[in-house]
């Protein structure tokens, strides 16, 4: 049963994963905090349901449609919503108001054109699972484990060897030196949303495959891949997958001694304790009060 449990915390931690690094990713060059991603995530599944399930287009090309939705999205928000708001010099509260909002409008949006019905993409039978060991596991459920660390390694590899995410890191660690040297934050914004809301398309795909979809899963969501950041550090992309992992351990470990439904209040525990002691997170460093 131990190892039963690891293996159900690395897929749910698979999935945390993809959702925080796209949430860390946008908040370590903007530094506030983007609610609205977890709204993404769920309107890009539901751009899946829409194409596959209602318009009968081929799955692979659905899902491409909507990751590709899901950066489009980001975009948009950060376009219409958050710019104006930086031009204006708002302040950080006004644009978390803003970005809670824009959550609530997107979960509204689905519930008005796709209804309040749970809806099922049945793609993939996921039929009685594959015995390895003295765990058993799905072919789905590699699927998503060995997609989402494929995924997080071209992310790493873009933060650090390419132009635009050394860009990205350089604009993270200090806006003002950043653009002495020539690189347009706005222009790092703008990348920043694509990039983390393309990871939170390719997070909704692998949802929708093994869960089923609702109008207000995108908060929940947003919930995890929050309390993931906020363990691991909220300003690493690197802490914030730590911290899924560590999160989807944890509430598979909880489980086994509480009922499946105290889940969510096991990772309101954890986010509680982490801001309380250590609000910082694991890889984060402490700032000085001076």
């Amino acid at each position: 049963m131990f190892y039963q449990i690891l293996v159900n915390g690395l897929i749910a931690g698979a999935i945390y994963a993809l959702v925080a690094a796209g949430f860390s990713l946008i908040y370590s060059t903007v530094k506030f905090v983007h609610f609205a991603h977890g709204g993404v995530i769920a309107l890009s599944a539901y751009m899946l349901y829409l194409f596959y399930s209602m318009l009968g287009l081929p799955f692979w090309l659905a899902a491409i449609v909507a990751i590709l939705s899901g950066s489009i999205f980001g975009v948009a928000i950060d376009y219409f919503i958050y710019r104006p708001l930086r031009k204006r010099r708002a302040s950080p509260t006004i644009i978390l108001v803003a970005s809670v909002s824009v959550l609530l409008l997107l979960e509204s949006f689905n519930l008005i054109f796709f209804g309040a019905d749970v809806k099922s993409i049945n793609f993939l039978d996921i039929g009685t699972g594959l015995t390895l060991g003295p765990v058993i596991i799905t072919s789905l459920q590699i699927f998503i484990v060995a997609s989402s660390i494929s995924l997080l390694i071209l992310l790493f590899a873009f933060m650090k060897y390419t132009k635009m995410g050394k860009a990205m890191r350089a604009v993270a660690d200090n806006k003002s030196v950043a653009e002495i040297v020539g690189i347009s934050s706005e222009r790092i914004y703008t990348w920043s949303f694509a990039l983390g809301s393309l990871i939170a398309g390719f997070a909704a795909v692998l949802i929708a495959l093994e869960q089923n979809i609702e109008p207000t899963m995108g908060t929940a969501l947003m919930i995890k891949g929050f309390t993931a950041s906020i363990i691991g550090g909220v300003e690493s992309v690197a802490g914030g997958v730590l911290g899924a992992f560590l999160l989807g351990l944890a509430e598979n470990l909880g489980i086994w001694w509480l009922p499946s439904s105290y889940k969510d209040a096991i990772a309101f525990v954890i986010l509680f304790i982490f801001l309380l002691f250590r609000p910082e997170g694991i890889l984060g460093v402490k700032k000085s009060n001076k």
